[in-house]
């Protein structure tokens, strides 16, 4: 496993880490504890030191489970996120600050993080939602200010909303933020436009999530997949998305003269050959997942002429929504 600096936070963190979302038991489905704990088991054995859940991951379940994992082991990195108060996911435009991160709401929120992980500090707390208007308000900065002088938290970042990666550099400009979470994967390219030249001069720390495109880029997602019943992606890939995506997957496929089988290392391998990625967190829930995906650090990054054949694959649009 190769490491790399988590911007100017001081952490050193494995370049593949592990997205937390999965084994909350929330939208994802089937989650089993016995299960996500031999899983995070793996993942530590593996070398990865870098995990990242949230207060809203079935409600604090995510944290507890890496609590009883890891317990205050000083070897691994864990960073959380505060929700949005009025529960609306992405920011919307129009959203006050004081109905999505009031100060006494954040620091509550903190406290309940910290009761979950069993730990006196967070080492990277983020805004799970932002808009780029808060940027500038005294009681927003007070916020972050309280909990760097509290001594709970080391780091500060944002969960940058969904596809709205230049959404985060008035933020940025502040001085108060030392890690950035965005979406950034061979069909989403766009971070490389304006948020990944700005966090490499200003040592902002990158967090890639979403690198498989919520299992578009493992080759798995095809026209007659089928999702259980209350899985969040019967959303996700809802219409005819699941065919435009096989289209899409072929057409990576062709260009690059790779298999289906081997999407899932290039899907990685793509978001760890950007300088500006400090780490790349898929979400994992099985321990051969794991062990899978740590093996790609040994990988090293792709090549410049498939970094370039890559471009032709950048798809912009937004499932989300």
């Amino acid at each position: 496993m190769r490491y790399r600096k988590l911007g100017k936070t001081g952490f050193e963190v494995s370049e593949i880490g592990f997205g937390a979302w999965g084994i909350g038991k929330s939208e994802w489905v089937g989650a089993d504890d016995a299960q996500s704990l031999r899983t995070l088991q793996a993942a530590r054995d593996a070398g990865l030191n870098f995990f990242d859940t949230a207060l809203a991951y079935g409600e604090g379940h995510s944290e507890s489970l890496l609590a009883r994992a890891f317990g205050k082991s000083k070897d691994v990195v864990i960073a959380s996120k505060v929700p949005p108060k009025n529960m609306v996911w992405p920011a919307q435009d129009e959203a006050p600050l004081r109905e999505v991160f009031p100060s006494a709401y954040v620091l509550k929120s903190l406290e309940k993080s910290l009761k979950n992980l069993r730990r006196d500090t967070a080492d990277i707390y983020q805004f799970h939602v932002w808009n780029d208007r808060w940027a500038e308000q005294p009681e927003w900065q007070e916020t972050v200010k309280k909990m760097r002088d509290s001594g709970k938290v080391r780091g500060v970042g944002l969960s940058i909303n969904d596809h709205q990666p230049g959404n985060s550099i008035k933020a940025l400009a502040t001085g108060l933020i030392d890690t950035v979470q965005v979406i950034y994967n061979i069909f989403d390219q766009t971070p490389q436009d304006e948020l990944f030249p700005y966090c490499t001069t200003h040592s902002i720390g990158v967090i890639a999530r979403v690198p498989f495109d919520e299992g578009s880029l493992t080759g798995k997602i095809r026209p007659e997949t089928e999702f259980a019943r209350d899985d969040f992606r019967n959303q996700y890939f809802g219409g005819d998305r699941k065919k435009e995506v096989w289209d899409h997957v072929q057409k990576i496929v062709s260009d690059t003269g790779t298999t289906v089988d081997q999407l899932p290392e290039l899907a990685l391998r793509f978001c760890l050959s950007h300088p500006a990625v400090s780490s790349v967190i898929p979400g994992m829930r099985r321990p051969e997942h794991a062990q899978a995906n740590a093996a790609v650090s040994d990988k090293g990054p792709l090549s410049s002429q498939q970094i370039e054949t890559l471009k032709a694959s950048r798809w912009v649009r937004n499932y989300y929504e």
